[in-house]
């Protein structure tokens, strides 16, 4: 049963989102609203769900893999533009781990919470088991993975236009590093080399948080019981 409100109701939201334009209605976000309180009233639990969804949750390798082929179509720019790509990567991942960190302590959170929110900007896999590495709560990462998927991909286009950023590398490595493949799916539609870009700096930031993360959680946790004391 669920499967099929699932692929009806994306289907229908995705037709939506091709017919309006506009970045609010993202089929995802559209999806999750809809579904969400289908859900609920039902009386299933998400893990019934979840079962009864398998199949798509298992296509979702295959869909990453697929990735490969437009990022294969563009080694050229790869080649010639890898120490930019790495810096900027290196930097972005960086960014997120500490920023997200400090101000989910600055608004009230504990550090258990800081280690959820650190890794929120790599795609699920990634995200999960750096969270459950350095002692965070991989279901609060993992809603967390999603909001930051889906507010990339809402306001990244938007920003970057207001920014006047013109740059395909730079645009597709914006959104890949910071809204993982939410983002990268938003930026494949919108041009082929962004997709490429994107779905790179998805690969990248999310190998970098993976082995930097228990580095640089400890700073955190040094900076936080710093300024507390």
């Amino acid at each position: 049963m669920w499967i099929i409100a699932t692929l009806i109701v994306y289907t229908i939201a995705r037709q939506i989102a091709l017919k309006l334009r506009h970045p609010v209605f993202n089929p995802l976000l559209i999806s999750l609203i809809v579904l969400m309180p289908m859900v609920i009233y039902s009386g299933d639990t998400y893990q019934v769900y979840f079962e009864q969804n398998q199949i798509i949750n298992f296509m979702l390798g295959p869909a990453v893999i697929a990735l490969a082929y437009p990022l294969y179509e563009q080694m050229h720019v790869i080649h010639r533009h890898w120490r930019t790509i790495l810096i900027a990567c290196t930097l972005a991942s960086f960014a997120s781990m500490i920023l997200g960190s400090l101000i989910a302590v600055w608004v009230g959170g504990d550090l258990q919470i800081a280690a959820s929110v650190l890794p929120k900007s790599v795609s699920t896999p990634f995200a999960l088991s750096t969270a459950e590495h350095i002692g965070g709560i991989p279901a609060v990462t993992a809603a967390l993975v999603v909001v930051a998927g889906l507010f990339g991909a809402l306001v990244g286009y938007p920003m970057l236009n207001a920014l006047k950023v013109k740059s395909s590398l730079a645009r597709g490595l914006s959104i890949g590093a910071v809204s993982h493949a939410i983002g990268t799916a938003k930026a494949a539609e919108s041009n082929y080399q962004e997709g490429a870009m994107s779905s790179l700096a998805l690969v990248i930031c999310g190998i970098i948080t993976t082995i930097l993360a228990p580095f640089v959680y400890p700073i955190i946790v040094f900076v936080v019981n710093y300024t507390t004391t």
